[in-house]
């Protein structure tokens, strides 16, 4: 019946795709109480003040770009974005994600609100393409209860090879 947990274009990693209606309402149910826990991988620019954090702030529809989404009060939802620095390099820092919401573009939108766009992420970051192909986002955990046998289902995906290579010419 279709795809419960989207990634953005150019983002790798974990989906959840149920088979049938009953699982597909289930999941689609735990994604709209936020119980499914979800984290992400990403390499943006610069670095942070503090170790780990937190973003929360209203996401909506751009007024001036449809394809983008932007902090604002107007036609908004609450979105909050956890992050905790994994590794910092000299202009970059391999920060790791958890969403307690799940908005379109949300990590995009946060970490360069916060002045840390991600790389490759041409939307809202950078427009050198020579840097990368795509923005340095992956999806490496996805956990939840499956809807039918109650079961606690949690997976683990490693980070993206482009990522991986891209971390040791930082290194």
């Amino acid at each position: 019946p279709g795809i419960v947990h989207r990634i953005d274009k150019d983002t790798s990693g974990l989906l959840v795709v149920a088979k049938d209606d009953a699982t597909h309402i289930g999941l689609s149910q735990q994604m709209a109480v936020h119980s499914v826990e979800r984290a992400y991988n990403t390499i943006v620019y610069g670095g942070f003040a503090q170790d780990e954090g937190f973003v929360e702030s209203n996401l909506g529809r751009s007024k001036t770009d449809r394809k983008k989404m932007c902090v604002t009060t107007e036609n908004s939802r609450e979105a909050v974005t956890h992050y905790f620095v994994e590794q910092t390099y000299r202009n970059n820092t391999l920060v790791r994600l958890r969403l307690e919401t799940g908005r379109t573009h949300q990590i995009r939108v946060h970490m360069a609100y916060i002045g840390h766009p991600l790389v490759g992420d041409w939307l809202y970051g950078t427009e050198d393409h020579n840097i990368a192909k795509r923005q340095m986002l992956h999806s490496c955990y996805l956990c939840f209860t499956h809807p039918i046998t109650g079961q606690i289902m949690e997976f683990k995906d490693e980070m993206a090879e482009d990522m991986r290579a891209f971390i040791e010419k930082l290194s």
